[in-house]
């Protein structure tokens, strides 16, 4: 069954569409508008290299004030899902005081350039200046996946993940000095029963110091060489106490919402 709507441009001319295909745990959509004639759009910039301070502008309609436009500055630019409550997608959010309100979801977030760098989303109930947008550069990823298998994919390790810092590796050290000896890395602190993970031989405690081939310090690496790959071998090296080194393949598996 596809779901049709109407589409209204700020002139006033109106347009039918259809949802294509959309992502429930992301909130977005592809639609299809029927137009004889060329469309507006609008320049699309990346979220990649966003620095909080940053200045930028809500587009939206909130409370059906159609047309309206706050300013603010990025707060923060990878608010984890898990850190405002949402379960179920991995998802890094791009926080900023600009109001967002009922009626700017689905609103553009722009940079001081007229760039799309993210998608005005939601806010916090109970706060005030605290928002949130879905950076762009993930939203194209999801559009992409939407568009040539019909839903997103999500491999799934079956495994928490932090990154280490400095600070963090010293204080590890201190407390259990048969920590290994590394600089970087992602820490393994659990690892969820039956999962692809735990079936490759990954263990609790392990750091992670190479993956796919390529050295890692960040969770963002790992999932960047994720991408839509399921059912896929990747050969992962972690480091455990007193410096042993392993090297252990991951078959990915396609996460469920439940995950």
């Amino acid at each position: 069954m596809v779901d049709l709507l109407v589409v209204t441009m700020q002139d006033g001319r109106t347009f039918s569409g259809e949802v294509v295909n959309y992502d429930l745990l992301t909130d977005i959509a592809v639609v299809k508008v029927r137009s004889k004639i060329p469309l507006p759009t609008v320049k699309v910039g990346s979220s990649q290299m966003l620095r909080p301070g940053e200045w930028v502008v809500a587009l939206g309609s909130p409370l059906h004030l159609q047309n309206s436009v706050t300013v603010g500055i990025i707060s923060c630019v990878d608010r984890k899902s898990s850190e405002i409550g949402l379960h179920g997608a991995h998802t890094e959010y791009i926080q900023t005081d600009a109001a967002i309100n009922q009626g700017n979801s689905g609103g553009p977030l722009l940079n001081l350039d007229g760039e799309v760098i993210g998608i005005n989303t939601m806010k916090a109930i109970t706060a005030d200046g605290v928002s949130f947008a879905i950076p762009i550069d993930l939203a194209i990823k999801i559009v992409e996946q939407l568009k040539k298998h019909g839903r997103v994919v999500r491999p799934w390790l079956g495994m928490k993940m932090l990154e280490l810092t400095e600070p963090i590796i010293g204080q590890l050290k201190e407390r259990d000095p048969a920590f290994p000896d590394i600089n970087k890395g992602v820490l393994v602190p659990q690892v969820i029963p039956g999962s692809p993970a735990e079936r490759g031989g990954i263990r609790p405690g392990d750091v992670i110091v190479q993956f796919d081939g390529k050295p890692i310090s960040s969770v963002n690496q790992i999932v960047e060489a994720l991408g839509d790959k399921t059912g896929v071998g990747f050969e992962v090296v972690v480091k455990r106490a007193h410096n042993q080194q392993f090297t252990i393949i991951v078959v990915t598996e396609e996460a469920t919402p439940s995950f």
